[in-house]
């Protein structure tokens, strides 16, 4: 679904492409650390005193939970519990 008024999106285009790499490259970063941060919080006021390894599994689950078999799901997080 497209709802953008097509000179709206041309406008957006423009802007977006008169940035740099870098200026669009920082806005992506800051963006999934947004996100990021938005599902920390969501987590932790689901699960408070959750643990940082369990965090970032959840956070992996979250992001990228049905990107992965089973398997490699499990591979992956085995490899995010580092403390």
């Amino acid at each position: 679904m497209n709802d953008t008024h097509p000179e709206v999106a041309v406008r957006f285009r423009e802007l977006m492409m008169g940035k740099t790499g870098q200026e669009r490259l920082q806005m992506g970063c800051s963006m999934y650390d947004t996100a990021k941060e938005i599902v920390r919080s969501s987590i932790s006021n689901n699960r408070p005193g959750i643990t940082e390894v369990d965090m970032r599994r959840e956070v992996f689950l979250r992001f990228y939970g049905q990107e992965f078999s089973r398997a490699e799901r499990e591979k992956l997080i085995s490899a995010l519990a580092w403390d």
